[in-house]
Parts: structure tokens; sequence; C-alpha cells
């Protein structure tokens, strides 16, 4: 099956609550691709690339964040790239 690739914003107290470092060691878990980083606005986002039920499951995890966060919205787009591991990027 195909690889999905999606970009994430998420809204709400994600900033402060390790939200970048818990995603990260989410990601890899689950053997996905792609990047985190916090925005300006106080929103993170993230691209995240590989099999669907995978990327399902981080999707599910974002809604929820680590326990200190609090998220209040996640949108999904679609995208495209080709990312190798998951990594933590800069504020951008």
């Amino acid at each position: 099956m195909a690889d999905v690739t999606y970009r994430l914003e998420i809204g709400g107290r994600v900033q402060g609550v390790y939200y970048r470092g818990s995603m990260v060691a989410q990601a890899r878990a689950l053997g996905l691709r792609g990047w985190v980083r916090n925005r300006l606005d106080g929103s993170v986002e993230a691209v995240v690339q590989g099999g669907a039920h995978e990327v399902n499951r981080l999707v599910e995890w974002a809604r929820r964040g680590p326990p200190s966060a609090v998220v209040t919205s996640v949108d999904i787009f679609p995208t495209e790239g080709d990312f190798v591991g998951f990594e933590q990027r800069e504020s951008g």
C-alpha cells in the first residue's frame, strides 16, 4: 500500500509542554517519517509520512498530545515530500 503524507496544524496549549519531543517519540515508534516544529503564532506544525494506519494513529495521538497539552484543534492537509526519519525542527 502506498504511503500517505499529511501536514498537521495543531492549536491550543501545545508549546512549552513537550509536545514536539513527545510527537517525535510517537512518530519514531510508529516508523513514520517527517518533522514537527513550533510556529510563531503559538501552534505546532508537523508533516507526517508513512502507512495510512500508522499516520492515522499519530493523528489520533496529536488530538490529545502529551499530558500537559490542551489541544483545541488539529487541521489536516494532504501534502507531498520525501522524508527520511522524523525530526524536530527549529520554530518557523
